[in-house]
C-alpha cells in the first residue's frame, strides 16, 4: 500500500517548513535586528497576528508529527489490522485539514503584511505610510526602522511561499489519507469492473457481436 509511504514523504517534507516559518514570524518582530521596536510597540499589526508562528507553525507541525508517526507505524498502522489502519488515515485527514486551515492563515496574514506594508517612522510619525495609497510610492519613504519595507516584504513573502507549500502538502495527504480509508473497497471495485469486462468480453466473443 502506498499511502503510507506518501504519508511519510508529505510528514517529512512539513518539517523544514514549519521551521523557516517560526523562524520568519520570530525574525519579524526585531526590524532592523533591534529589539526595542518591540518593547516599544511599533510592529507591524500583521506581524502580531503571528501568522507564521501559530498557522504555518505549530497548527501544521502537529500534523506532520502526526503523519510521520501514522506512516511510520507499519504503512499506516496496516501491523494492527485493517481496521486500525483506516482510522489511522481518517485521523491524518482531520490533522490535515488542520494544516491546510494553519497554512491558509499563515498565507493570508502574510499577503495582507506585503500588500499593507510595514509600520515605520514617515515625517517623523509613526504610520503604515503605503496601506492607503494605491499610487507608486518610494520605499524610502519610511526612515526607521532602517530597511523595514524590504525586511518586512522579504520575509512575508517567504512565508506566503512557504505557506502555500504547506498548503499544497496538506492537500495532498487529505486526499491520500482518503485512498489509504478506501483502498479495501477500491481493489473490491477494481476487482469487480475487471471481472465484468471481461465476463462481458467472453459473452460478446461467443456471441459473434
Amino acid at each position: 500500500m502506498c499511502s503510507g509511504k506518501c504519508s511519510r514523504c508529505i510528514g517529512t517534507s512539513l518539517y523544514p517548513l514549519v521551521l523557516i516559518s517560526i523562524i520568519c514570524n520570530i525574525v519579524l518582530f526585531f526590524p532592523g535586528g533591534d529589539v526595542k521596536y518591540a518593547k516599544d510597540g511599533h510592529i507591524t499589526q500583521e506581524v502580531r497576528y503571528m501568522g507564521g508562528l501559530i498557522g504555518g507553525g505549530f497548527m501544521v507541525l502537529i500534523p506532520a508529527i502526526y503523519i510521520n508517526l501514522t506512516a511510520e507505524n507499519g504503512c499506516c498502522g496496516i501491523r494492527f489490522g485493517v481496521r486500525h489502519c483506516r482510522c489511522s488515515m481518517f485521523l491524518s485527514i482531520l490533522f490535515a485539514a488542520t494544516g491546510v486551515a494553519g497554512g491558509l492563515y499563515s498565507f493570508i496574514v502574510a499577503g495582507l503584511g506585503v500588500n499593507y506594508g510595514p509600520l515605520c517612522k514617515d515625517g517623523g510619525i509613526w504610520m503604515t505610510p503605503f496601506k492607503n495609497r494605491h499610487s507608486g510610492v518610494l520605499w524610502g519613504v519610511c526612515t526607521e526602522p532602517k530597511n523595514v519595507v524590504q525586511f518586512n516584504i522579504g520575509l512575508f513573502l517567504t512565508l506566503m511561499a512557504t505557506s502555500g507549500l504547506q498548503v499544497l502538502l496538506c492537500a495532498i495527504q487529505m486526499i491520500n489519507g482518503l485512498f489509504g480509508c478506501l483502498s479495501p473497497h477500491l481493489c473490491l471495485i477494481y476487482s469487480c469492473c475487471c471481472l465484468f469486462f471481461y465476463l462481458t468480453g467472453i459473452i460478446s466473443s461467443r456471441s459473434g457481436w
